[in-house]
């Protein structure tokens, strides 16, 4: 996602502040909505796409922790906390009910900037986590996006089949799947040849990911399959 495409609805009833932070965030190339107070907040969210929330503590209505617990209802968009509370209790409390960070009154606008990058990058990071599967060190490497598969740094060439199995049983570590619940997942519940054909697909894949040194599908006998993500199969 591009900064372009990211906005930002800034919570706050001081409008100096808010005024001070839609130029930063302008200048920065976000687009900024504003609210100052709880119930405006709730309606801009409802009615537009955010990507963050800076989320004033004091406000004239609702409170900024209702205000987050009502987001959190419904949404895991970031929200960033502006509180003039200095207690240890108080800062823990918005954690707890959801705020991703926090900043504390009076503070720079450029440091609320690093703070609204550095939440963008751990976004970035958990997105790019969750669509690869890495194994054994980064030895076994599964791209769901791409629908590629790396062994030591080298492409892999799987069937579909064999891809739909990997991605399975590697995004179910310790898991153990029945030839039938294999066979209903990858190739159909309307299926009508033989649950043995797994077992055919199961032996070529070990062929082409798995050594002498690193095993990740292990027979599970009298049950089924598991991945045990580069383990000795023992």
């Amino acid at each position: 996602m591009s900064l372009e495409e990211r906005s930002i609805l800034i919570v706050d009833d001081e409008e100096e502040i808010v005024n001070v932070l839609e130029a930063y965030l302008q200048k920065d190339e976000y687009k900024v909505f504003k609210a100052f107070n709880g119930k405006k907040a709730l309606k801009i969210f409802d009615e537009e796409d955010i990507d963050l929330i800076v989320l004033d503590l004091m406000l004239p209505d609702l409170s900024g922790e209702a205000v987050c617990k009502k987001v959190r209802l419904k949404s895991q968009v970031p929200i960033l906390m502006l509180t003039a509370k200095v207690e240890e209790d108080d800062r823990i409390t918005g954690l707890d009910i959801g705020a991703d960070d926090y900043i504390t009154k009076p503070f720079s606008p450029r440091e609320l900037m690093a703070r609204i990058r550095a939440i963008f990058r751990r976004i970035s990071d958990d997105r790019i986590k969750a669509n690869i599967l890495e194994f054994n060190k980064g030895k076994l490497v599964i791209d769901k996006v791409k629908k590629e598969v790396m062994k030591n740094g080298e492409t892999v060439e799987v069937t579909p089949t064999e891809l739909k199995i990997l991605l399975l049983l590697g995004s179910n570590v310790g898991r153990t799947f029945s030839r039938e619940d294999l066979v209903q997942k990858i190739l159909g519940y309307d299926y009508e040849g033989f649950d043995r054909t797994i077992d055919t697909h199961i032996k070529n894949l070990r062929n082409k990911i798995e050594d002498n040194n690193s095993k990740y599908i292990k027979t599970v006998y009298g049950l089924g399959y598991k991945f045990i993500g580069g383990q000795n199969d023992k």
